[in-house]
């Protein structure tokens, strides 16, 4: 199984910063699909509060956490493809490896490679792994926000 090395932080009694951990976490198969994920890290709020609030890999989340923050990380397998989906967030994605396209439901395709970023604003998409043979890896940060609204009605989630 995959994993990855988390280091998070926080402070001391006198306001010194300190490692509060520092492990490996696996990204487990995600069930049905030739992909996996783990979700790294979250905050129950935004704005988020760092001076409790430091069970952020405990928390239970969906794809998006109300009032919150969600940090993952995603591996498509060779010719992955998501459904059609959007989410009430706003999420910043980078690629880190491989290749992938974003594919919009309006029909534009954009060509993804390491290094490149994306701004996901409440928009109806599609991830494609367009390798034969090697994965894709992401890393996302989805923060809750309000539906996009169209001529006054709302657009809704869909995954």
């Amino acid at each position: 199984m995959n994993q990855i090395r988390r280091i998070v932080t926080s402070h001391d009694g006198s306001g010194l910063a300190r490692i509060t951990s520092d492990a490996k976490i696996a990204i487990p198969p995600l069930p049905g699909l030739d992909a996996q994920g783990a979700v790294v890290w979250t905050t129950a709020s935004v704005p988020a509060d760092n001076t409790s609030d430091s069970q952020g890999d405990l928390r239970d989340v969906g794809a998006t956490i109300r009032g919150g923050s969600v940090f993952r990380i995603t591996d498509f397998g060779p010719g992955f493809e998501s459904p059609m989906h959007r989410t009430h967030s706003i999420d910043y994605c980078a690629v880190i490896s491989g290749k992938l396209e974003l594919v919009l439901d309006g029909g534009e395709v954009v060509e993804l490679e390491p290094g490149d970023v994306v701004v996901q604003r409440g928009t109806n998409h599609v991830w494609r792994n367009p390798s034969s043979d090697t994965n894709c890896r992401i890393i996302v940060c989805m923060i809750e926000a309000f539906p996009v609204a169209i001529d006054g009605t709302a657009l809704e989630q869909q995954f």
